[in-house]
């Protein structure tokens, strides 16, 4: 017992290097707000279906954000990404809210929050909790609903627990960069986070680029078996540049790294005095094999189930 305490106790303190630590954390049984800009690539779909497919995942909210100043934007981003999370829930037997997010980016001056419902649902859920618990947000795109939320309401920071896939964060030289395509959609939003006293987990998108799926591979694994299969590879063709055969599915990376955090390295870095002079934990590498085979697994197991059911 003194042995497996001490073990513990030594995981728990880390060890360091330079300004990093390593960490060590265990999956969240709190509740579970996934915020998504669902229409933007293809990557949001299977990224949402995978947490889906864990039942056990508490999730309590699908929230639809914006990705407006994007140049491939379509005219009403954010509500593009709510009827496609409506289709996605569509297909799982699950109670779960879905609920629009801020049309655009934060805006400039006065009151920089985009009001929304998906602003005030993260808003209720963070009350709601006890002083000294959190909800767990987990985002995949811009952080206009997130940020909102803090700055509708600054006294839920301490309340929020973030995992975003955004930045680029070289480990060897210390620069974290903000020029993302998640970060570019709402640079405010970004700011105001890393001011925050909101806990954060990054997945940069320079860890996240290992999470590569090829076109042929994910027309076997899913294609002709289900129609939620179907609908994921039909997704893939129908986007602007469906002809490619592999994409990084980035935001399947996080999703996966938080459902088994064995398969990810994370450590904790303090911030420059421009974004924040805090800590923020950083995915500094990913078992992306590990991730993309389990996540066929799964989708072949829900398959198997349905077509029994």
């Amino acid at each position: 017992m003194r042995y497996r305490t001490l073990t513990a106790l030594f995981l728990i303190t880390a060890l360091s290097f330079g300004n990093t630590s390593l960490v060590v954390k265990a999956q969240s049984n709190n509740p579970v707000i996934i915020d998504a800009d669902t229409g933007n690539e293809v990557d949001d779909l299977y990224a949402i279906v995978r947490a889906l497919l864990a039942n056990d995942l508490p999730i309590t909210a699908l929230n639809a954000t914006q990705w407006q100043p994007s140049h491939w934007a379509v005219p009403h981003s954010m509500e593009n990404s709510h009827r496609l999370n409506q289709v996605l829930l569509g297909y799982f037997n699950r109670d779960i809210k879905t609920r629009r997010g801020g049309v655009d980016r934060m805006f400039d001056w006065g009151d920089r929050a985009q009001h929304s419902a998906a602003a005030y649902e993260i808003i209720k859920q963070a009350q709601a909790v006890p002083d000294g618990q959190q909800i767990t947000i987990i985002a995949l795109g811009a952080l206009t609903n997130v940020a909102s939320a803090i700055f509708i309401e600054p006294d839920i920071s301490p309340k929020l627990k973030l995992y975003w896939l955004g930045t680029t964060y070289d480990f060897n030289t210390g620069v974290l960069g903000k020029t993302c395509f998640n970060c570019v959609m709402d640079i405010q939003a970004l700011d105001i986070m890393l001011q925050s006293e909101v806990e954060m987990h990054v997945m940069p998108s320079n860890v996240a680029i290992n999470m590569e799926l090829r076109y042929d591979e994910t027309v076997a694994a899913l294609d002709g078996k289900h129609p939620l299969g179907d609908f994921l590879v039909e997704r893939w063709f129908q986007h602007l540049d469906g002809s490619r055969k592999a994409r990084i599915i980035w935001d399947l990376a996080l999703i996966e790294a938080f459902l088994h955090p064995e398969w990810a390295e994370e450590v904790t870095v303090t911030t420059s005095r421009d974004s924040g002079n805090r800590a923020i934990s950083f995915y500094k590498s990913i078992e992306a094999e590990k991730m993309k085979n389990e996540f066929f697994a799964e989708m072949d197991k829900f398959f198997s189930k349905e077509n029994r059911d």
